[in-house]
């Protein structure tokens, strides 16, 4: 298996890399995650990768960080998730915002991605749930607080934008839309100010 690659970044995608290694051209898949840390990366990069063989193809998957390598490799142990949806998931929301949802049960922030249905995030939920538990409490953070926190400021803010006469799915949409670009910090106040935008 080959665990990373360091070479020139010859061209650089939304979805894909090429690697000169060596005068060899890799093409890597890539998330949306590790283009955006890309852009300020010089020409030499490296690049975590999985490698994925099956009958018909063989793939690269790269990662600018190992944590976001285990995320995926995680993602792809769940049934139902195969490397191109737990490529949208990393995509779609950056590690902390995923680990975030499966821990916190959050099965609607799930079902928002691209590909993925109700059975499939529960899925996540159940199979993932304890083991990303883990993984936070190894990098020094209380998984309880880190779900209830998120949630307690969520149901806040519903509260008082409905109570302002605000439909509950509006606010919710906005609400759910500034956690998620936020990463959750941000005050109950800041949090109604920019909803009511």
């Amino acid at each position: 298996m080959i665990a990373y690659l360091k070479g020139k970044l010859v061209e650089k995608e939304p979805t894909h890399v090429i690697l000169d290694v060596g005068g060899v051209g890799y093409w890597v898949k890539i998330s949306l995650q590790t283009y955006s840390a890309l852009q300020n990366s010089s020409e030499l990069c490296l690049l975590h990768t999985v490698q994925i063989i099956r009958e018909d193809s063989h793939q690269l998957f790269g990662f600018f960080t190992k944590d976001e390598r285990e995320l995926f490799e995680n993602l792809i142990s769940v049934s139902g998730i195969g490397p191109s949806i737990a490529l949208v998931f990393l995509s779609s929301m950056n590690s902390l915002e995923i680990k975030q949802a499966i821990i916190s049960e959050d099965v609607k922030t799930i079902q928002n991605i691209k590909g993925i249905g109700a059975k499939t995030a529960q899925r996540a939920v159940i199979e993932l749930k304890d083991k990303l538990k883990k993984d936070i409490m190894s990098e020094g953070i209380n998984p309880t607080m880190f779900a209830s926190v998120n949630h307690t400021l969520r149901s806040e803010a519903l509260t008082a934008l409905t109570t302002l006469g605000i439909p509950k799915a509006a606010a919710e949409k906005s609400v759910d839309t500034i956690l998620k670009r936020t990463s959750g910090d941000v005050s109950l106040e800041e949090l109604i100010k920019l909803s009511l935008r």
